[in-house]
């Protein structure tokens, strides 16, 4: 299966249903079964310690599964997270950015899988690991047209 959505598509989709947080996602690389997505750190995002916080790095490893899904199966607002797995190996460095890379493992008809390495930018070293799950709406249905 080819993309349905280029990466000024996506970006544009993106902006357009998550206008209070698109700004903090760049989409750097895309294609059929990976994506490169960073997360532009700010102030915000940063906890104690001068570290990247735990829920600013699940949600660039979630936006990055949700963003190639939608990539792929065009727009499927309603897609949703059903499960996630996520391993912090390392201390991110809070004065640069996070990459994730992101490998769709599985898009089925109602499941997606995607597997997401997380870097701090100039690294090469993960600093996390997580796996998330995605529950995709029927086909045809309201909720996969949604957007």
């Amino acid at each position: 299966m080819s993309l349905v959505m280029n990466q000024e598509q996506l970006a544009d989709y993106m902006e357009n249903i998550f206008p209070q947080v698109h700004k903090d996602f760049v989409v750097e690389e895309l294609n059929e079964t990976s994506i490169v997505m960073r997360l532009l750190v700010r102030d915000a995002h940063l906890r104690p310690g001068g570290t990247v916080s735990g829920p600013s790095m699940f949600g660039l490893a979630d936006v990055c599964v949700y963003a190639i899904i939608l990539a792929r199966k065009g727009r499927q607002a309603l897609a949703v997270t059903t499960g996630c797995s996520m391993d912090f190996m390392r201390k991110p460095d809070g004065g640069n950015d996070m990459i994730a890379r992101c490998t769709l493992l599985k898009l089925g008809r109602s499941l997606a899988v995607g597997d997401v390495l997380l870097y701090s930018e100039g690294s090469d070293k993960p600093v996390a690991r997580a796996t998330l799950t995605y529950s995709l709406p029927p086909e045809g249905s309201a909720a996969a047209e949604f957007g």
